[in-house]
């Protein structure tokens, strides 16, 4: 079984693990995020239409409304990063600059 680079907690938490690997999160029709290793942010590139163009690319994608993950469009999102900020995604709030913020530092 193959590891991934990211593990869900709770409800409503995302976990980035893998240095290597960014994390492109989509939310239904929803701004992709993207989640580095050296923060967060809006994803302004193309979405890789199959996971083996994302992993060439050090990308992996995460599709919040699977059933491997939480099975609904969220509007609310925790995302803890490998710069040791846990960042509060509010979907409610997309146009404004409450979008994406440090819910917690140092959470790691």
């Amino acid at each position: 079984m193959a590891e991934k680079n990211f593990i869900t907690s709770g409800r409503n938490t995302i976990i980035h693990k893998i240095k290597k690997f960014d994390l492109l999160i989509i939310n239904g029709d929803n701004p992709v995020v993207i989640v580095s290793h050296r923060g967060i942010g809006i994803y302004k590139g193309i979405i890789p239409e199959k996971r083996a163009i994302a992993k060439k690319a050090y990308q992996d994608i995460v599709h919040v409304e699977s059933s491997e993950i939480f099975s609904e469009v969220k509007t609310l999102l925790f995302i803890q990063a490998l710069d040791g900020r846990e960042y509060k995604v509010d979907y409610s709030k997309t146009d404004t600059k409450n979008f994406i913020k440090i819910h917690q530092d140092s959470c790691m």
